[in-house]
């Protein structure tokens, strides 16, 4: 019944849309736009998301896993782009599973080091938030402001929790404190975590400046400040994994925050075509690596097969 409500969900929103917004319209907006150039900025941006994400997590498992190359995540990162077209949490394990394979540490441990990487990702964006409503004061609904003290929350309580000084801390939070799935959180270090939050500020402040360029071939002008405050806000309402693909909740927040800037069919035509457009281009990288990586795993498996046991001669 979970598999089922997403799709539910997604094809709820798109109703309530195109109840809202004609179809003859968003057709129109379509077929107004230059979709050449549009497709060629958005590949571009594709091949840059994925280069520079793979070295920030590169980065990541070197100080926290081991030594890795760079080339050798690359197959495994673009294979969970493609798995990510049908869930993200998928994607995510996938490449948890071919992490933990890979340094053959717990999986627990794997795991916190993509929590850690998510939670930078999403302190990230809130950040850039934040930094926009400050400029727009008095222009953005209060309710948004929930955001950043949300954020700081869950940074001071993960702090107190995990690293804070105790004598004699309860059983509970002493296992909590020794599990394997905090093990990253607990040695890292705030220049590190400043480090890679420094290495993911490219990856925004290029989306901003792709989605500024690539709104004017729909013929929509929307300054890069009210980018810069509502796009990380956008971003995180499609992180949400409750509709298929992200799909729905990415339209309906572009409508939402961008509604007074332009038409509602151009910005529904924008959103849907910007996202297809990226998630069909990472799923690509996917399918173009996805024969190495499916080869390195069994590989992998095959020498574990033939491993000889500990202590045989």
């Amino acid at each position: 019944m979970s598999r089922i409500w997403p799709i539910v969900l997604t094809v709820v929103v798109f109703v309530v849309i195109f109840l809202r917004i004609p179809f003859e319209r968003f057709v129109a907006a379509l077929a107004g736009a230059r979709l050449v150039p549009f497709l060629a900025l958005m590949a571009g941006f594709s091949l840059f998301y994925f280069a520079l994400d793979t070295f920030i997590l590169v980065k990541l498992l070197r100080w926290f896993h081991g030594p890795l190359a760079y080339r050798d995540l690359l197959p495994a990162r673009a294979s969970t782009y493609l798995v990510s077209l049908v869930n993200t949490q998928l994607g995510q394990g996938a490449l948890a599973l071919y992490l933990h394979r890979r340094f053959r540490a717990p999986l627990g441990e794997i795991t916190g080091t993509i929590a850690v990487l998510i939670l930078l990702e999403v302190t990230q964006l809130v950040l850039f938030a934040t930094a926009g409503m400050a400029a727009e004061l008095g222009r953005v609904p209060r309710e948004l402001w929930l955001a950043p003290a949300a954020l700081l929350a869950v940074w001071a309580s993960l702090a107190l929790a995990l690293r804070a000084p105790l004598a004699s801390p309860p059983a509970w939070l002493a296992a909590l404190r020794d599990s394997s799935l905090v093990r990253t959180f607990r040695r890292a270090r705030p220049g590190q975590l400043l480090t890679i939050l420094a290495l993911k500020a490219p990856i925004f402040l290029a989306a901003v400046l792709v989605h500024r360029l690539a709104l004017t071939l729909f013929d929509i002008h929307i300054p890069a400040l009210r980018l810069l405050t509502f796009l990380p806000i956008v971003f995180l309402v499609a992180a949400l994994p409750i509709t298929v693909a992200h799909l729905g909740t990415s339209q309906a927040a572009w409508i939402f925050f961008f509604g007074d800037r332009a038409a509602e069919a151009d910005l529904l035509a924008y959103s849907l075509a910007s996202h297809l457009t990226f998630m069909l281009a990472n799923g690509a990288l996917g399918l173009l690596f996805l024969p190495r990586a499916y080869a390195e795993l069994f590989r992998e498996r095959a020498t574990e097969a033939t491993a000889p046991e500990p202590g045989s001669s």
